[in-house]
């Protein structure tokens, strides 16, 4: 069966999704603000969970349609075939997003919703009980200009939850932003990637995912692998088919770190993640970084000042960035700060820089050369 599948992802990231899809197989995509739509059968769902790096989640589009009152909203989403869709005792969750529409009571409008599913399925199976006691349906209720959008969640926790991180340090950077980063300077594995400041060490780890064509989602599992309409064997088959892609080449990933703890941290994730032979960690200061390579690429996300350390702080590791990356034509630069003088506090124009989101701060990545 044919979907409308919604791939989500935070803002500035649609292009490296898009890319992303296209290289999936996916055409005809549909691109907005913060997700892009296209269609897909029950393979698409597994496969765009399993591989997606920068989305948050797969959604399944279930209906669309306009409502101005909570009795059509109520006929709406009856109309759809619940029973059919989930089990007699799954859990139901739904959540809202109400904007410039008549229906704008948030709360209502998960109570009918909810109200609608629950009397929809009591009526089809001939019982007077849900018990909701089975595995989780989260249900988003979109209505804007009074347009209803009723979107099934297919990922359940959010796609940025590889699964290798049980801490991540006081202000990590999201695994889907990291992955990004890397996907957006281009690095191939037959060059040497370098992260001076790598913390828990998301962006090595990402990193050597990529390199190694390891799907991120490959050691985790998703709401939809509870579906009553998507066998099992869809789900092993896509699994299979992430697992015959990885690839085993040698690739050259150091991260380094002036806090043992973090190290330890780091090391611990890349072996959760399975990348522990193709990513090194050191225990070494911004300041101490040096290399002989002659080509390299850095790619790093230095604290904010707004989050971790005072601005003044912050702002020396910028300058102490600036001072110890070398100048040479066949290294660049991708740094990663919301900070409105960091070019300057840098000694470096940038090439370019690209606005994107890491959780709900507002960043740029720059681009140096």
């Amino acid at each position: 069966m044919t979907y409308n599948l919604i791939t989500t992802c935070k803002l500035g990231f649609e292009s490296v999704l898009k890319d992303e899809l296209h290289a999936l197989g996916y055409q005809n995509l549909i691109v907005e603000n913060g997700e892009i739509s296209f269609k897909g059968n029950e393979e698409a769902i597994a496969r765009c969970n399993l591989w997606l790096r920068t989305a948050e989640r797969v959604l399944v589009q279930l209906a669309y349609f306009p409502a101005t009152t909570f009795d059509q909203l109520f006929e709406g989403v009856s109309a759809l075939d619940w029973a059919g869709l989930m089990p007699q005792d799954g859990k139901i969750d739904v959540e809202d997003k109400c904007l410039n529409s008549q229906l704008m009571s948030g709360r209502t409008v998960q109570s009918i919703v909810k109200k609608a599913i629950v009397e929809q399925m009591k009526k089809k199976q001939g019982v007077d009980w849900i018990e909701e006691s089975g595995p989780e349906f989260k249900i988003h209720a979109q209505i804007l200009h009074d347009q209803v959008s009723i979107l099934l969640d297919s990922s359940g926790i959010g796609l940025h939850k590889r699964g290798y991180r049980a801490w991540a340090g006081e202000a990590p950077l999201r695994e889907t932003a990291a992955a990004a980063m890397v996907l957006l300077s281009n690095w191939k594995p037959e060059k040497p990637l370098y992260d001076p400041l790598c913390g828990s060490g998301t962006i090595c780890i990402e990193a050597a995912m990529i390199g190694a064509n390891i799907a991120p989602g490959l050691r985790r599992r998703f709401a939809a692998e509870d579906w009553p309409f998507i066998s099992a064997d869809v789900w092993k088959k896509m699994r299979k088919e992430a697992e015959s892609k990885i690839s085993q080449s040698g690739m050259v990933i150091i991260g380094s770190d002036s806090d043992e703890k973090m190290i330890r941290l780091a090391d611990g994730n890349a072996h959760k993640a399975g990348v522990e032979k193709l990513v090194r960690f050191e225990r070494k200061s911004a300041e101490d970084f040096v290399t002989k390579e002659e080509r390299g690429v850095v790619i790093t996300n230095p604290p904010y000042g707004e989050r971790l350390e005072d601005i003044a702080s912050a702002e020396k590791i910028y300058k102490i960035l600036g001072n110890v990356f070398p100048l040479k034509k066949a290294w660049s630069y991708f740094i990663l700060s919301p900070h409105s003088a960091f070019e300057k506090l840098f000694g470096r124009k940038a090439k370019k820089n690209r606005k994107i989101y890491n959780g709900k701060i507002k960043c740029y990545l720059y681009h140096f050369i």
